[in-house]
């Protein structure tokens, strides 16, 4: 199941939009690093952020970062337990974004990547 998250203006219009739900990540999928402080079971969940979308006239104007902001403060907060956040990135200044953005790369998926709930959970502590 996926949820939607939609940000509306104003004027009723719509800004901009992203989907969060759940899946799961087989420990052959993380680094040998990542899985030494997991529980063994052959998956853990996880909960994808997807489709994060911002209209083009509210591109360059916070509203994305805004968005991306309270999806992982949503992903945090949610009672579902998950290891950690994922998103795929579909081109390159994207997932160089999610890399300023602390998110680490699958190894053999450098597309994809994660960041722990634990990491999240401290930027919104306090």
């Amino acid at each position: 199941m996926t949820a939607p998250f939609v940000l509306f203006l104003s004027n009723g219009s719509i800004g901009g939009y992203y989907t969060l739900s759940s899946t799961a990540l087989r420990l052959a999928e993380l680094s040998e690093t990542v899985v030494r402080k997991l529980p063994r079971y052959p998956l853990v969940p996880a909960t994808p952020l997807g489709r994060l979308a911002i209209h083009r006239r509210l591109q360059g104007q916070g509203c994305g970062r805004y968005l991306f902001a309270d999806a992982l403060h949503r992903a945090v907060r949610s009672e579902i337990a998950s290891f950690a956040v994922i998103v795929e990135a579909k081109e390159e200044a994207a997932r160089r974004f999610y890399l300023r953005e602390s998110f680490l790369p699958l190894p053999d998926q450098p597309m994809k990547l994660f960041r722990p709930m634990k990491h999240l959970a401290k930027l919104f502590a306090g």
